[in-house]
Order: C-alpha cells, then sequence, then structure tokens
C-alpha cells in the first residue's frame, strides 16, 4: 500500500485543527475522504466511507473517541484508529487501545511524524508515541502473567461507577443525570458502555452486578 492510495478520516471537535490535519495529509498524497465533529457522526461516517485509517480524537463531548473507536472497529473492522490526542494520560492510552486502537499519538508530534504515524497504521503497524508502546506493552504482560483461572477484572472509569452506584439504586437515567449533573444521552451513555465492559445485556443485570459487587451501599 502506497501513501497516494491510503484514505483517511479526521476526527475531532475543533475545526481549526481538524481541517488543518485534513489539509495536511491531502497535501502529502492521502485521500481524506471526509472529516467528523463528533463521536456519533464519525461512527456514521465510517460506516459509509470506510476508510483506511481513521484519525480519532478522544475528547469530543459527550461521548468519547473511546466509544468512537469501539464502534468503528467493530462496524468496519478493515478500518484502522489512529488516536491523536492531546492527552497522554496511562488510562486514556490502555483504554483506547483496549477499544480496538492500532495505535497512539499525542498532539505534540510533527506533521513529519504524522504521516509517517498514518502510513505504518495503514499497513498494519502498531505506532505510539516514543514512551507509550512500553506503557502498553507492560500492561498486556502484566495480564499475560495474571494466574490462569483469574479474569481481569473490568475496569471502568470514576463516571462510570458513579452511574453504576445509581442504577443500583433503582434511579432512572433522567434521575440520575439530575443527581451528577450530566445530560441524559451522557449517562445513556455510560450505562452502554459499562454493558460492554462488563458483558452485560440490561440494566436488570447491570444492577444486580451493582448489588453484589456492594456497590449499592
Amino acid at each position: 500500500m502506497t501513501e497516494q492510495t491510503i484514505s483517511v478520516m479526521v476526527v475531532d471537535d475543533h475545526p481549526i485543527w481538524r481541517d488543518g490535519v485534513a489539509r495536511d495529509l491531502a497535501e502529502h498524497g492521502f485521500e481524506v475522504r471526509a472529516t467528523a465533529p463528533d463521536a456519533p457522526s464519525a461512527v456514521r461516517i465510517a460506516r459509509t466511507v470506510r476508510p483506511d485509517v481513521v484519525l480519532m480524537d478522544l475528547n469530543l463531548g459527550e461521548t468519547s473517541g473511546v466509544v468512537a473507536t469501539g464502534e468503528i472497529t467493530a462496524a468496519v473492522p478493515e478500518t484502522r484508529v489512529l488516536v491523536l490526542s492531546a492527552s497522554g494520560a496511562q488510562s486514556d492510552v490502555l483504554e483506547a487501545v483496549k477499544a480496538g486502537a492500532s495505535g497512539y499519538l499525542v498532539k505534540s508530534a510533527s506533521a513529519a511524524e504524522l504521516v509517517d504515524a498514518v502510513r505504518r497504521t495503514a499497513e498494519g503497524v502498531p505506532v505510539f508515541t516514543a514512551g507509550l508502546a512500553g506503557l502498553v506493552l507492560g500492561e498486556y504482560r502484566r495480564m499475560a502473567e495474571a494466574p490462569a483461572g483469574t479474569p481481569e477484572p473490568p475496569r471502568l472509569t470514576e463516571r462510570e461507577t458513579d452511574v453504576l452506584r445509581l442504577v443500583a439504586k433503582g434511579l432512572t437515567a433522567r434521575q440520575i443525570a439530575e443527581r451528577l449533573v450530566l445530560s441524559h444521552r451522557t449517562v445513556e451513555n455510560h450505562v452502554q458502555s459499562t454493558l460492554r465492559k462488563l458483558q452485560l445485556h440490561n440494566r436488570v443485570e447491570l444492577a444486580r452486578y451493582a448489588i453484589e459487587h456492594g456497590l449499592d451501599q
């Protein structure tokens, strides 16, 4: 695969940054098939244009880039996601990789590094900003060395745990939104994300899980 045949989509909620990255990639011979300002439109557009690589920001408002990454890689397996984020936090990197991201680049990367990263991602090569590759490998090594029969417990975010506690208390999504000062849609996104991580099917199973783990106290 050559640069001239690599198709990309750029997802970022900042229009100046989004358009600038798209322009830089086009100038280097990539086919920019689409851009998107948020997670829902990114998933919808990716299903239609099916780019080789999606450049994904993580901070996209109500629905995170991690959620969008998981939905895109599930719906369009041939599309690879390269996270391009301002954050280099360990939790963000690991969550993105677990959601299906092929690589992770921080926004301080140069244009040359970005071009090379997109090319290598399209070729199936994992690409990480210096220092982050060791972090990911260390996590996978730790998981591989865990005692047999001891599954890795699901890792919920602090906000997902807050929502889960209130689900266990029987609150509706609207009541939870009012309690946590969130939008109804954001609460539903957290519920769906938690269901996926825990491999559960509905709110009843979610409440049972929370009660069994003492989260209703």
